[in-house]
């Protein structure tokens, strides 16, 4: 069976096709609903391979044909074997990719998926829905950094291997980026560096242009006496050590992680901008440290960010990947009343604000990384359950969330209630790729049609 779909991109031909060649590029068009992770990026259009894990140790080897490649007009991958976990999928699937691009004219091009398989067109034809808006949007935003004057600039990262951090590397690498991880193993290639987060190396960020801090202990979990020592401790003096690093260095940009846990768990209908007073409570008083500690790095030549994140929506975390399952077996609700706001947004739009606080001179201080429509609870349960197609009938009771978070757990996290608004973003006619959030499910959970 032979599938073709395409679709028309505002770009030179030349450059589509030298997007799809770089680092990231992979992951970037990787649907985050499939039951597949990225072992091995091809290094190579002409003659390099992809590996993608897939359940029960599993390889799906992907090799380019040397033939086929074309640039920037074509090039190929067909299904191979390479070692035993590679034996059983290539047996059981056939499968002939050939990648064309071609010049509508000099500023668009169609990108043309034709695909030899016997896998039915109707389970494809998500996944192309979802590469050609990512392909899209990743080229629109790389494109408006650019009108800026923002080119090829070396970016340290920490929490590289995260949920946000590994969609932004692969952003940014198949940008035309360099991508320095910071990391606390011992290096295993020149793209990593060693980092001490109590003592780092003073040589750490030599020749970088700009620091993005993205690691800590994740907030999840029972909030024991000892997980909130870990939230804390993994956050407010490592980054205030790499932010007085940062300055040392003459580093003209540190853009840090934060939270809107800045504004309390419960503020009621306020609407609540980056102006809004903090809040109170654990997680107001860490993230308040939190960003008074990214505020060392401000000096005359140094511009900080701090990134009052909302809540990620991306199945391979966070609160999208826990309740998925449950919603899609017809068992998820809304938690107690229902009426709690939940300020939530995309992983790509996230990924396009840190990009934003990258090339926008004018961005300092903290934005709020929400979307700009917040919901309550009810709406989002609602949502979800329509992208899902499953009923919505079984609501979680108030001190459902307690027996698993513990009281003030519970209360900071499942029941938080945060009307947060992204009016510095909005002020500067930031463009978000999904402002609604039934869009935004549809498109992370395979749900958009291909047009």
């Amino acid at each position: 069976m032979s599938i073709e779909c395409s679709t028309v991109v505002a770009v030179p031909r030349s450059e589509v096709f030298a997007w799809f060649g770089r680092p990231g590029a992979f992951a970037r068009l990787a649907p985050p609903w499939q039951p597949a992770s990225l072992v091995e990026e091809a290094e190579s259009l002409a003659d390099g391979r992809a590996v993608l894990g897939l359940p029960g140790g599993l390889r799906w080897v992907a090799q380019h044909e040397a033939a086929a490649y074309d640039p920037p007009s074509r090039f190929a991958d067909r299904i191979s074997r390479d070692g035993p976990a590679s034996i059983p999928v290539a047996k059981a699937l056939s499968w002939h990719h050939v990648h064309e691009f071609a010049e509508v004219d000099p500023t668009h091009t169609r990108v043309i998926d034709r695909v030899d398989t016997w896998v039915p067109e109707f389970a494809l034809r998500p996944m192309f829905a979802y590469r050609y808006r990512q392909l899209a949007d990743d080229l629109d935003a790389h494109g408006r950094a650019a009108e800026r004057g923002f080119a090829a600039k070396t970016v340290a990262v920490t929490g590289s291997s995260g949920l946000i951090g590994s969609a932004l590397t692969a952003f940014l690498t198949a940008g035309g980026h360099t991508v320095v991880r910071l990391v606390r193993h011992q290096p295993h290639g020149s793209d990593e560096r060693r980092w001490n987060p109590d003592d780092p190396n003073p040589a750490l960020l030599a020749g970088v242009d700009a620091v993005i801090h993205l690691a800590g202990e994740s907030i999840a979990g029972r909030f024991t006496e000892e997980h909130k020592r870990a939230i804390r401790d993994s956050r407010v003096d490592p980054t205030r050590k790499l932010a007085e690093l940062t300055a040392r260095s003459g580093v003209p940009t540190f853009v840090s992680a934060s939270a809107i846990g800045y504004y309390g768990n419960d503020r009621g209908d306020e609407v609540l901008t980056e102006n809004a007073e903090r809040g109170t409570g654990f997680l107001a008083d860490v993230v308040a440290d939190w960003e008074d500690a990214a505020s060392e790095a401000a000096t005359g030549t140094t511009r900080v960010v701090s990134v009052r994140t909302g809540i990620v929506q991306s199945p391979r975390g966070g609160v999208l990947r826990l309740l998925r399952p449950l919603f899609a077996a017809g068992l998820g609700g809304r938690i107690g009343a229902g009426r709690q706001w939940m300020p939530w947004i995309g992983i790509d739009d996230l990924v396009d604000i840190y990009h934003r606080a990258l090339w926008d001179t004018e961005l300092h201080g903290p934005v709020n990384a929400v979307a700009p429509n917040p919901v309550r609870n009810n709406d989002f349960t609602r949502a979800l359950g329509k992208t899902l197609r499953r009923p919505t009938l079984l609501p979680v009771p108030a001190f459902g969330p307690e027996l698993l978070l513990g009281g003030e757990g519970a209360q900071e996290l499942a029941t938080a209630s945060q009307r947060v608004t992204p009016q510095r973003l909005l002020g500067s006619d930031h463009a978000f790729r999904a402002a609604e959030l039934e869009p935004a499910l549809r498109h992370v959970l395979g749900r958009a049609r291909l047009e």
